[in-house]
């Protein structure tokens, strides 16, 4: 039997099929959380299949994270990988592996990785041009660095959340003609984005080359970071994002390793002017991950990841250039995706026109996110021989202040 034919019920033509296997940790009942593999609408309990010795990780796979197993790196990886690919498509391994499949509607997602550190960053020029004409009109909409570096701040590990968290609406300060005012936010805001997750880490001084990007980087998550922009529009100048946008970042409960992605990369855009030399990516290419953006149900917006400016690779060169190391755990955003098309962009300041330009959703006129809202991000890239590959979602829902 072809290694590309899995066995499991219902793999076949899904787009979590055996091309993809995305990890995740995961409970059922009261149990304690397990590492998991996705197949289809089933998880493969991989701490259960390395107890049984089917699966050899020196004991990573029966850990409450993933981190130790991410800190393994990539050989490991590949190794665990065709392994868990032999058990899923070998029919002699069904009968020892086939009690070991849980249903997905019997489980409970827990946050996959221990957040070690969170950076977002800022790297699709569409979305940038489209902030800064809102935030600063009659200004350049793009800053004079913006085209030099992939801009990005340090977020809060300790508010990444997993797929399904509910989302307190934020309190702070915001402008108002009489000046600042205290209170909920009034303009609650998503960013569709893509987050990469640290595997191998770095040491304290040294950095990470753009060619090095897979031996560090495990794989991709959906990611929400969710955005209060009343709060934000009054305290960003001049250091930059802070409660606005540290209140709570949603990211998918499933881990899809670089490895099931090797037939999704395209060339990037051309950038203009040149980079320096630490930013040079080659071969200079993006993910072809096609997002789509769901607010109560329907679809807004589709943000095409391929068209961001800077690449995942030049993030990590960036991120690191200055001598900051890297930890098992670290989740990195690509910022919110956002195309040419007002259908296409990653947010809803961008989808409303920071408010002005109302859409309809759920047959009434809408602007920023009401209590109650749930908005949920999918994903699709293009896997082997034809086959779609589907990111996990990330959902949330909005509830009141407290």
């Amino acid at each position: 039997m072809s290694e590309r034919v899995s066995w499991v019920a219902g793999a076949e033509g899904s787009g979590f099929g055996i091309h993809h296997l995305p990890y995740g940790v995961f409970r059922v009942g009261d149990g304690e959380p397990r590492i998991g593999v996705r197949i289809a609408d089933t998880v493969l309990d991989l701490a259960a299949a390395e107890a049984a010795g089917l699966v050899l990780a020196g004991g990573a796979l029966r850990r409450p994270t993933l981190n130790t197993f991410l800190a393994l790196g990539r050989p490991q990886w590949m190794a665990v990988r065709q392994r868990i690919t032999e058990l899923l498509t070998d029919p002699a391994h069904r009968v020892a592996v086939e009690p070991l499949l849980v249903p997905l509607d019997q489980v409970r997602m827990e946050l996959p990785i221990e957040v070690a550190d969170y950076v977002d960053f800022y790297s699709s020029e569409q979305h940038a041009s489209n902030v800064g004409q809102i935030f600063r009109p009659g200004q350049p909409a793009l800053l004079p660095n913006w085209k030099h570096l992939p801009i990005g701040y340090h977020g809060r590990a300790g508010t990444v959340v997993v797929s399904g968290t509910p989302v307190v609406r934020p309190q702070g300060q915001r402008p108002s003609k009489d000046g600042p005012v205290f209170g909920p936010s009034a303009r609650l805001d998503i960013e569709a984005e893509v987050g990469f997750v640290v595997g191998v880490p770095s040491p304290l001084g040294s950095r990470v080359a753009a060619a090095d990007f897979a031996e560090h980087v495990f794989g991709v998550v959906l990611v929400n970071d969710w955005s209060a922009r009343d709060i934000q529009a009054w305290e960003y100048q001049p250091l930059g994002p802070f409660l606005g946008k540290s209140f709570a970042t949603s990211i998918a409960a499933w881990v899809t390793p670089l490895d099931a992605l090797r037939n999704a990369y395209v060339a990037a855009p051309e950038q203009d002017p040149s980079v320096l030399d630490y930013l040079r990516d080659d071969p200079h290419v993006g993910l072809d991950l096609r997002l789509t953006v769901r607010w109560n149900g329907e679809t807004v917006s589709e943000p095409p990841f391929a068209g961001m400016y800077w690449t995942p690779a030049q993030q990590l060169a960036h991120l690191t250039v200055n001598g900051a190391s890297l930890r098992t755990g670290d989740l990195y955003a690509s910022g919110t995706v956002s195309g040419d098309r007002r259908d296409q962009v990653g947010s809803f300041l961008e989808l409303t026109w920071g408010g002005a330009e109302p859409l309809t959703v759920g047959g009434a006129e809408r602007t920023f996110l009401l209590d109650g809202d749930t908005v949920t991000i999918t994903a699709t890239a293009p896997g082997p021989d034809g086959a779609t590959i589907t990111l996990a979602e990330v959902t949330g829902t909005i509830v009141p202040a407290c």
